[in-house]
């Protein structure tokens, strides 16, 4: 069913443009150009793609449970295999992007490489870029070099490792940046094919050089990382810090099918997976809810006057871990908020505030930490349409606080976490792998339940009660392959052992 609802979603939402039969046609071969009347006609497809992607089946679901947003319902089994860290491989949003999104935006970055007019191959490759970065940072060595070369005989290709593929967007993104569109422009009536920007290029700037900053952080934890070269990029440039791309949830239609945020075809008609398969997980309301968070209404219900979040994994407890004389699978819990205007962020301005925060973090310059600190903060409340930023001054839980590299760290990575909740799960996912935050706290909940809910370790991740042993006590970090993506390809490696296996970048110490 979660094929049928991705690719429903997909197809569908594509009639809604007017016209599009013959970019259906089209769509089923992007390689042959020929056929193609015009590149832009690709775009739309390639955009709202990546978006069902990102926020779709494997990714939506998959981020928002391995970063501890949600859990299992314990009335229900769709996500138990999330929920106890059972071998998962993502291959929905595989399939999505390297048969959909990336070959629709090769076909017109071929089609336009050669053009005078730079706009749509700008895009293009800026989209392709990215796009490439998210798959190499969630299954790490894929095929790269070789991929989409079907037309040319290969089909078989190579898999690349990340880092040699790190090396690859770091080049095309340089060579991006430097492209001159002083001279280029998008007409009128062709801007209706992007829905991310409308055609300004201006602001396709700001996302390449966002996207430059995004691929530079990634590594910060390696021998790549130089953070004076990075300090010099941003001082030097500009960015997205004001406005997010984004595909806006005014794109969405709610009440017609397949035309929904992808997260609203998992609970439409009778499928009803956001109401009754998930349910809010304790690691994330018990903080927003110590803390007075005014975010926290727009993620989930209240039950009996309070929030109220499962251990994570811990969906077949018949204990009463409380003491309040209801058993653990009796118990009402918070469920979901999730509204059809939903915007899906592709970068969002409260990302990259963060990173440059956390540059001048690393460089010791404590006031322009705090700035752009405090601007992600902002805006991720503007985000959910809130104008009370108390939370950043004196008495409040989220002020900024001086202190050690590390410590301010912590502070950033805490807030990116709460701010990426229903709009960037992936992004979570990879963030909180890379800098370890949220923190793990290594406890046994089985062991003593009532004593771990009277003194629950908040603002931690815990590892899932179920899925203790197969995890050695440390939590996911990256996907299996797809089996199809193995055994069609002669030239793939072994599988994965599990879903613990990092990514090259993935080196500093924590679970």
């Amino acid at each position: 069913m979660k094929h049928l609802i991705s690719n429903i979603a997909a197809v569908l939402f594509l009639f809604s443009l007017g016209g599009c039969s013959d970019w259906l046609d089209v769509n089923n071969d992007p390689n042959a150009l020929e056929d193609i009347p015009n590149a832009q006609v690709l775009l739309p497809a390639a955009e709202v793609n990546i978006a069902n992607t990102l926020m779709g089946w494997d990714m939506g679901f998959g981020g928002g449970f391995f970063v501890e947003y949600w859990t299992q319902s314990y009335t229900a089994s769709q996500f138990k295999a999330l929920s106890e860290y059972q071998p998962t491989s993502y291959s929905t949003a595989y399939r999505n992007m390297m048969s959909g999104a990336l070959k629709d935006l090769d076909a017109i970055r071929q089609k336009t490489v050669d053009d005078e007019n730079r706009a749509f191959y700008y895009i293009a490759e800026a989209l392709s870029i990215y796009t490439w970065q998210v798959m190499t940072d969630t299954w790490g060595n894929i095929p790269y070099s070789e991929a989409l070369k079907g037309d040319e005989g290969i089909q078989a290709p190579k898999f690349d490792s990340g880092e040699s593929i790190y090396e690859s967007l770091s080049a095309r993104i340089d060579a991006l940046c430097a492209i001159d569109l002083s001279n280029s422009d998008i007409a009128d009536a062709d801007t209706k094919y992007d829905y991310i920007f409308a055609g300004d290029l201006e602001k396709w700037q700001l996302f390449a050089n966002s996207l430059k900053l995004k691929l530079m952080m990634r590594l910060s934890e390696t021998t790549k990382y130089n953070n004076s070269t990075v300090l010099s990029f941003i001082e030097n440039n500009d960015f997205l810090t004001s406005e997010s791309a984004r595909i806006p949830g005014s794109t969405w239609s709610d009440g017609e099918e397949g035309k929904r945020h992808p997260m609203r075809e998992f609970q439409a008609g009778s499928a009803n997976y956001l109401s009754s398969n998930v349910i809010a997980a304790k690691n994330f309301t018990d903080y927003l809810s110590l803390n007075d968070d005014p975010r926290l209404p727009n993620f989930f219900t209240k039950t009996g006057g309070i929030y109220k979040g499962a251990f994570f994994g811990d969906f077949d407890s018949k204990m009463d871990s409380d003491g309040n004389g209801t058993a653990d699978d009796k118990e009402e819990y918070s469920k979901v908020v999730f509204p059809g205007d939903m915007d899906i962020m592709i970068i969002s301005a409260w990302e990259t505030n963060f990173y440059i925060a956390e540059v001048y973090a690393r460089a010791g310059n404590t006031d322009k930490a705090k700035q752009y600190y405090e601007d992600g903060v902002k805006a991720s409340l503007a985000q959910h349409k809130i104008t009370d930023s108390s939370i950043l001054e004196e008495d409040g839980y989220a002020r900024w606080s001086d202190g050690s590299t590390e410590d301010m760290l912590h502070q950033i990575g805490m807030q990116k976490w709460i701010a990426h909740a229903y709009y960037q799960h992936a992004e979570a996912f990879l963030e909180r792998n890379r800098t370890k935050y949220p923190p793990v706290d290594d406890v046994d909940i089985k062991i003593d339940r009532r004593g771990v809910f009277a003194d629950f370790p908040v603002g931690y991740l815990t590892v899932s009660v179920n899925g203790r042993a197969r995890s050695n006590a440390t939590l996911p970090a990256s996907p299996t392959y797809p089996e199809n993506v193995l055994t069609r390809n002669p030239n793939a490696p072994g599988q994965k052992d599990n879903i613990f296996q990092k990514v090259w970048w993935d080196k500093k110490t924590g679970k």
